[in-house]
């Protein structure tokens, strides 16, 4: 009888946590505008700490509050649970490095249109592993966004084409993410997705680490804006976002979550423009529009074949 209740009680403790579709996407949505301030504040940091040093600061502290607070759920964990959270991981930190590197030398609200095209490379990536061509509607929209990745990339609003360092690794993160995505949605359907999100941030905290170690001469945090911070970019932006996309996109396909990418740039956008006074200029706003509009069409499109 003891063993039966132990059994039970261990089996609770473990049980994976459930939405429905609705909650799951409302969750996604938050998650996406969550993250979307990391822009901001990383942005910040980078004036005064380097991009892994931020990494790894950022997302072990995460790790550390996640590990102590749902100690129960990384029990006895089976090698094939910690094997899909390394891969999380390493296909995450690929993301936030390249994202890191092009906020050193790119407005953040550039950076954050430039890597949530992702949402146009989802249904490709897609079509490839699936040997399915998209729609003409899809090619439409990522021909419209490519065009509004172009405007974005010309300089000061010149005539002449520049994908400089930045806008090219704000692109990379886009293709990166879009991988990320479609990882996600495959091994959070395998395994308890909560505990994944935990894992992804504690490898994500440990590789950045380890980078800045060989690239960077590490530092903590001095002084109260730094820590206030890095604090919020810990508990908001990896611990809330991080963690609980895998949970929100086991509910929902990688197609529809790579809607949801159109909140980011948006909010980036607007808190760029509030607080650091960013300005994209003719062009950039013109290329704003069209990737939000190659965005907003191939939303219209998916939703329409989901129904």
């Amino acid at each position: 009888m003891e063993y039966t209740y132990t059994a039970v009680a261990k089996a609770k403790r473990l049980q994976p946590i459930a939405l429905n579709g609705e909650t799951a996407q409302i969750l996604l949505a938050a998650v996406i505008i969550a993250r979307s301030t990391s822009f901001l504040f990383a942005k910040i940091l980078l004036q005064s700490m380097g991009p892994f040093t931020l990494l790894g600061v950022r997302f072990l502290i995460a790790f550390a509050f996640l590990a102590v607070a749902f100690h129960k759920k990384l029990t006895h964990l089976h090698w094939q649970t910690l094997l899909r959270g390394f891969l999380l991981g390493v296909a995450f930190f690929g993301v936030m490095a390249a994202e890191l590197y092009s906020l050193q030398t790119t407005p953040s609200s550039t950076v954050s249109f430039l890597e949530n095209t992702a949402i146009v490379f989802v249904p490709l990536l897609e079509g490839i592993l699936r040997r399915k061509c998209p729609r003409v509607p899809l090619l439409f929209s990522m021909a419209v966004t490519l065009l509004g990745i172009g405007l974005l990339a010309i300089p000061g609003g010149g005539i002449h084409f520049s994908m400089k360092r930045g806008e090219s690794l704000g692109l990379l993160a886009a293709v990166l993410y879009a991988i990320v995505i479609l990882l996600t949605d495959r091994l959070s359907r395998k395994d308890d997705s909560f505990v994944l999100g935990i894992l992804q941030v504690g490898f994500i905290g440990l590789f950045a680490i380890i980078a800045a170690f060989l690239f960077e001469t590490p530092r903590l945090p001095s002084g109260q804006t730094e820590w206030i911070l890095i604090l919020v970019l810990a508990f908001v932006c990896s611990g809330f976002g991080f963690t609980l996309q895998p949970v929100a996109q086991k509910y929902t396909s990688a197609e529809r979550a790579g809607m949801f990418c159109a909140f980011s740039p948006v909010s980036a956008a607007i808190l760029g423009r509030i607080f650091l006074h960013e300005s994209l200029g003719i062009t950039g706003f013109a290329g704003a529009a069209l990737v939000l509009s190659g965005i907003f069409i191939s939303t219209l499109v998916k939703q329409k074949e989901l129904k």
